[in-house]
């Protein structure tokens, strides 16, 4: 992940994990309204099991709602989830998802880039969107209001170069994702379905990349 990171400006010095890692881990992050709608959290659940039917991790902040829906989904599939957390690894928040912070840190891998210990602070959570965003190829915002994290993950995510989905739920009801959706990178899905073809093509791009500079390496 380490070429990914250094494509950012807000990439963190170092950090902490708890997990598996994975040095060429396609993932893509799925975010949203801790106050999820049911549609919000069925839409999120329905992304996170496509994306572990593609074998794509999903990349969430541990949250209640839409992240803690995204996370479930992967793990009742066997499917990989890494959790990046606004606390330091050793720290469990919100308290609700303890035993969802200790399954995916067996299961699959928890990153935080805090201090063990370090409390939940309200400044954390905007630098652990940005480390998010970096982790991933794209982001998908689920459902957000108007003053939320996700809306700053898709903000930080147009500043790093990667793909935004939105869906028709957040489009509709905010401001600033409408004002986002002619911006280049910024996708527009009226269901789950069609946030998985734009994560379809961005694994294809991917592929295609990578087999061109192998090609460039060889030669």
């Amino acid at each position: 992940r380490r070429v990914l990171f250094r494509s950012i400006h807000q990439a963190p010095p170092v950090l902490f994990a708890r997990g598996a890692l994975r040095p060429d881990d396609a993932a893509v992050s799925v975010v949203g309204s801790r106050k999820a709608s049911n549609r919000g959290l069925t839409i999120a659940a329905e992304v996170a099991h496509g994306l572990a039917v593609r074998d794509v991790t999903v990349v969430a902040g541990l949250a209640v709602g839409i992240d803690s829906a995204a996370h479930r989904e992967a793990l009742a599939h066997g499917a990989r989830t890494v959790a990046v957390i606004g606390t330091g690894i050793n720290k469990t928040y919100p308290a609700e998802n303890r035993a969802l912070h200790e399954e995916i840190a067996s299961r699959g891998l928890l990153l935080s880039q805090f201090w063990p210990d370090a409390p939940p602070q309200k400044q954390n959570f905007l630098m652990r969107n940005a480390t998010m965003s970096g982790y991933g190829l794209a982001t998908v915002v689920v459902e957000a209001s108007e003053q939320s994290g996700a809306r700053a993950q898709a903000r930080m995510a147009v500043e790093h170069g990667r793909p935004v989905i939105l869906t028709d739920l957040v489009v509709q009801r905010n401001t600033w994702a409408q004002a986002l959706v002619d911006r280049p990178g910024i996708h527009v899905a009226d269901d789950p379905r069609t946030v998985l073809e734009v994560v379809d093509q961005l694994m294809a791009e991917r592929r295609v990349v990578g087999d061109e500079l192998r090609r460039f390496v060889s030669a």
